[in-house]
């Protein structure tokens, strides 16, 4: 977008989400998940719903918050139905003349587990209602927050303390749900994926989101080092070859049925999954000397089906994306 900055450099300086004096795991980017938000907003009140999560509890150790504006917490199951909530209080509250009228932004952050499982049924909800909010999934393919458990994001054969990797199941057996697609399907105006390793374009994205009047979603990879087991060091490496590999390519939906394409570029040579693969320590069991192959081929040949099925509804545009 020609308004917005595209050098990380030129982004707001302030923080308007979350502080530094946080609790996260060193490496972790869920915090540069919300700080990201909070700069892609810098000329309108925010309020933010955080579903119950790992940046919830990080964030939010009695009697110590990191935030610098108004935030509800609330289960997993319900932040998009209190945003909902906040944002008709809101619109009654100034319709009535009790506050100003301005436009106040209301931000819902759920995990995968919050988002793809038990809180879908709320999101799902508040967006055929029509509510303007934005929602955003921190997708990081476990219920980290509690003890590692396989969600509907969980990638397959990846190990998860409820999907073990053992010499007859090799970890998670179903596929990563296509969140988007089912969120798509509602015929918002605008949805799209993003990811930690593309942070302007998140940015950008994040703002588009905010500018549409009704709901909107966005939903952003964020490599977990304590569930996926790599180095702290890496969490954007990791992000990156997500991308790059077509494991999660960035592109965005508008009105429900016209998808545009990001990245990579088509025209890009193809990452093999195995590269992605082979830097989590929860998938380390297809490596082992009597290597699983089969399962590697696997999943390259769904990654190679899903991507062809977005190279049929999208169209790529390099001039949409910033990076």
């Amino acid at each position: 977008m020609a308004d917005y900055p595209n050098r990380l450099a030129d982004l707001p300086k302030e923080e308007r989400s979350v502080s530094s004096g946080h609790r996260l795991c060193t490496g972790c980017a869920a915090g540069t998940v919300a700080r990201l938000v909070g700069k892609a907003v810098p000329d309108k009140p925010l309020m933010w719903v955080n579903a119950t999560c790992c940046m919830e509890v990080a964030t939010t150790i009695y009697p110590f918050a990191a935030w610098h504006i108004p935030w509800i917490h609330n289960a997993f199951e319900n932040a998009a139905a209190t945003a909902s909530g906040v944002r008709a209080g809101l619109d009654v509250l100034m319709r009535k003349g009790r506050i100003p009228q301005q436009d106040t932004e209301v931000i819902a952050i759920g995990g995968d587990g919050g988002t793809y499982d038990i809180g879908i049924q709320a999101v799902s909800g508040a967006i055929e209602r029509g509510h303007d909010f934005v929602y955003i999934c921190y997708d990081n393919e476990a219920y980290m927050n509690t003890g590692i458990q396989r969600s509907g994001a969980t990638m397959h054969a990846a190990w998860t303390t409820t999907s073990p990797a053992g010499e007859v199941v090799p970890g998670k057996k179903e596929f990563k749900k296509p969140l988007l697609r089912i969120v798509a399907a509602h015929g918002l105006e605008y949805c799209a994926t993003a990811s930690v390793s593309h942070p302007l374009d998140f940015v950008r994205k994040v703002k588009r989101a905010v500018d549409v009047k009704g709901p909107a979603f966005v939903h952003v990879i964020q490599p977990c080092l304590r569930g996926w087991r790599f180095e702290t060091s890496q969490s954007f490496q990791v992000a990156r070859l997500a991308v790059e590999s077509r494991f999660f390519p960035l592109y965005e939906v508008y009105h429900g049925y016209k998808f545009v394409l990001n990245y990579p570029n088509p025209a890009m040579s193809k990452v093999p999954i195995e590269d992605y693969l082979n830097k989590q320590g929860r998938l380390r069991h297809l490596f082992r000397p009597e290597k699983n192959q089969e399962i590697i081929d696997v999943i390259q040949n769904h990654v190679d089906l899903e991507w062809n099925k977005l190279l049929e509804l999208a169209e790529f545009s390099e001039k949409s994306a910033i990076y």
